[in-house]
């Protein structure tokens, strides 16, 4: 768990992400259209503490994770990390934080230069951001984080094609950690593995986090994940956050029927009581972020749904001490 006095670390402020689009079935001289990934996100991160976003494919969840990183420019919105706003930071300031903020990608595989050996693969951020240190102690230090995230030393010159996708995402891990970063955002990094190596890379990651004292940002679908390594948990639909709130909390009462028709779809271990839930199906699809519709983004799916819903756009506001939810009958 986080401590609630730890100092904020990075602060996200209504973060927008927007892609001009231009149909290629429209008229070449008809004006574009504005998809909105992420459209207005607001959170903030404390030093330890790991925040999970969980959400349906195509809500932003992945998109938000590479415009904090400035891999993806944001529209609007403001980024700050220790004090310092980065949105508009230059390539100077980016290129110091970028050894304190570190990525695992979702495919293990894809994200490995299949031309590189391992050895390469983890000591390339230390060329970048500690030319100081001699050929000697990379080679030292790379070898013990190996060891240390489970791959045999003896594996050092062997290329990603030779290894197995648990390995290739305990590769992925030394190369975001060989800087020790303070934080880590972990986009999907058990998505694409079996349950049982999901299970060790979970443990792999908070055993890492409380020996290094890293903060970080998980993004996963699966809630039951989600649960065990998070200290709170955003919940995002379309762009958006529907709810916001400490992970007791958030699994034990949730507040927004969203997040209640998530979790009714987590599969519980107890036949019996999997065989008595009741599943809450929404239906339709998810609306097109190109033409989302208007007032509450959710309204076109939820129960509770009322004349209102359509007009106005509900605001992330508190319900309880660490709680929030985007709703106005949460």
């Amino acid at each position: 768990m986080s401590d609630a006095s730890a100092p904020t670390i990075l602060s996200v402020r209504d973060v927008r992400v927007h892609f001009q689009v231009k149909s290629k079935k429209r008229l070449p001289w008809a004006p574009s259209r504005t998809l909105k990934a992420v459209d207005g996100v607001s959170f903030d991160l404390k030093a330890g503490e790991t925040l999970g976003v969980v959400g349906e494919s195509g809500c932003g969840k992945s998109t938000l994770s590479r415009a904090i990183l400035n891999l993806i420019p944001a529209t609007a919105g403001d980024i700050v990390w220790m004090g310092a706003p980065l949105r508009e930071a230059s390539t100077r300031e980016w290129h110091r934080v970028r050894g304190d903020v570190q990525m695992i990608f979702q495919d293990p595989l894809a994200s490995l230069d299949p031309r590189m050996t391992v050895g390469q693969i983890i000591a390339e951020p230390l060329l970048e951001h500690r030319p100081g240190m001699s050929r000697h102690e990379i080679d030292v230090k790379v070898r013990a984080l190996m060891s240390k995230v489970g791959l045999r030393e003896q594996m050092i010159n062997r290329y990603p094609h030779e290894f197995s996708g648990g390995q290739c995402q305990r590769i992925g891990i030394a190369r975001a950690l060989i800087v020790e970063p303070k934080l880590v955002i972990c986009d999907e990094p058990v998505s694409a593995l079996d349950v049982s190596i999901q299970a060790q890379i979970v443990n792999l990651l908070k055993s890492l986090q409380k020996e290094m004292k890293l903060s970080l940002i998980f993004i996963a679908h699966d809630l039951a994940v989600v649960r065990h390594i998070s200290d709170r948990v955003m919940v995002m639909y379309l762009g958006r956050v529907m709810e916001l709130a400490d992970k007791h909390a958030l699994y034990e009462t949730p507040r927004h029927p969203y997040t209640r028709a998530l979790l009714s779809a987590v599969p519980v271990p107890d036949p019996s009581v999997e065989r008595a839930k009741v599943v809450q199906i929404l239906s339709g699809d998810i609306p097109s972020p190109i033409d989302p519709p208007s007032g509450c983004v959710f309204h076109t799916r939820c129960p509770m749904a009322e004349s209102r819903c359509s007009l106005e756009t509900p605001t992330l506001r508190a319900l309880a001490e660490g709680s929030s939810a985007a709703c106005f009958f949460a």
